[in-house]
């Protein structure tokens, strides 16, 4: 739930944009190569580099953006809204900000179904939008079961929208003014973070455990300050699947640590914990033999992140 709400506030980076759109119609534009100035002289920092920020071409366009933007409360009257705006403004960039803010109210609201279909309308618009392409990844990736018959598809088009986020998150994430670096880097690893967790779950779910071991490591490793818990119990099965028993218990106690008993998480992070100290020779706190868990548990429909346990 940490990394949920560390989500939804390194959202609030992109979502910024809105708050500049106010202006737009009428803002005077500096000069093209003009630098910004201390009032001793001295050229100011450097701003962060990134997609420039959507913005509204006339105040009746902005009018309707803000009308529409208030229904983001309600990811269905989002959703509508959106669509009637684009029907109204087919050229505005400010589309894509409303599509956006519908993807998120599904998110929020775990409706996988309405998320990946308003992902892909996004899409549509913008290609490379790294977190559009990994709700569409998560999605789809997550929904996949052994006996979908097109399963080897599904997996190809998630891999395909991961691997594309990880290349498009530094030149496609708009960054609004004044957003300093380190809210940028933190949203840029976030992103990351998930784009990785996708790419191992497929790994995983294809038996193909050491190529998962190295994703699911990465994504750790992108967001180090938070991370998430089913990430980290997705690995210990992982190093389990590899015989690397001792490396999955140091991973599974730490998982155990993270989640809450109770939880779908937090039960399997115990049972494969209590699992691997028997494996290893150590006492066994509770549990007699526990079967080793197949298939990392499910988590939620995707917070433009891995999945977090409820």
């Amino acid at each position: 739930m940490k990394r949920a709400a560390m989500v939804l506030g390194m959202l609030a980076v992109t979502a910024l944009v809105a708050a500049q759109q106010q202006q737009a119609p009428t803002q005077q534009k500096q000069p093209a190569g003009a630098a910004s100035t201390t009032q001793q002289g001295a050229a100011a920092p450097a701003p962060p580099q990134g997609k420039r920020p959507p913005q509204a071409k006339t105040q009746p366009e902005f009018e309707a953006y803000n009308a529409a933007i208030a229904n983001q409360k309600d990811p269905a009257a989002m959703d509508k809204s959106a669509d009637d705006f684009a029907t109204k403004f087919p050229d505005s960039e400010l589309r894509v900000l409303l599509y956006k803010a519908a993807m998120r109210g599904y998110q929020n609201a775990n409706n996988g179904d309405k998320m990946l279909e308003t992902a892909q309308k996004l899409l549509k618009l913008d290609p490379d939008d790294p977190e559009a392409l990994i709700a569409s990844a998560e999605v789809i990736a997550e929904r996949t079961r052994d006996t979908d018959l097109d399963k080897d598809q599904r997996f190809a088009q998630a891999t395909k929208d991961a691997q594309r986020a990880l290349e498009t998150i530094d030149t496609d994430v708009p960054i609004p003014a004044n957003t300093s670096q380190s809210q940028v880097d933190a949203y840029k690893g976030l992103l990351r973070s998930s784009a990785y967790s996708i790419l191992g779950t497929i790994q995983y779910d294809q038996e193909k455990y050491a190529a998962a071991q190295d994703y699911f490591q990465k994504s750790i490793d992108a967001y180090p300050s938070q991370p998430d818990p089913v990430v980290v119990l997705r690995l210990a099965l992982a190093l389990d699947k590899q015989g690397k028993y001792p490396e999955a218990l140091k991973e599974a106690n730490r998982a155990v640590e993270l989640t809450q008993d109770g939880t779908s998480a937090g039960t399997t992070a115990r049972h494969e914990r209590d699992r691997l100290v028997q494996l290893t020779g150590g006492a066994t706190p509770g549990s007699n033999n526990p079967a080793p868990a197949s298939k990392p548990p499910t988590g939620a429909a995707p917070n433009a992140t891995p999945p977090a346990p409820h």
